[in-house]
């Protein structure tokens, strides 16, 4: 079975313009969720709870997106 985990996590922008964090030691991670409506729930609701901070951005992230299945393991994963 093929997972798809979404990665939600937002923080403190230094520019609304652009996606570069102001302190990345202080990005809120919300969680990691099995499929993407979890995750857009969960987006959603951090998003509205911060409507009113222009600076303040969360993003969905497709982790499964960064995991090519066909290639073979890596050392450090061949080690568990």
């Amino acid at each position: 079975m093929v997972q798809r985990l979404h990665l939600v996590f937002g923080g403190e922008l230094v520019d609304p313009a652009r996606s570069v964090f102001r302190d990345v030691g202080a990005i809120h991670v919300v969680g990691i969720f099995p499929d993407y409506d979890s995750a857009h729930t969960a987006w959603k609701a951090e998003a509205q709870r911060t409507v009113d901070d222009a600076h303040t951005r969360y993003f969905i992230a497709h982790l499964h997106r960064l995991r090519d299945e066909e290639a073979p393991a890596s050392p450090t994963e061949e080690l568990g």
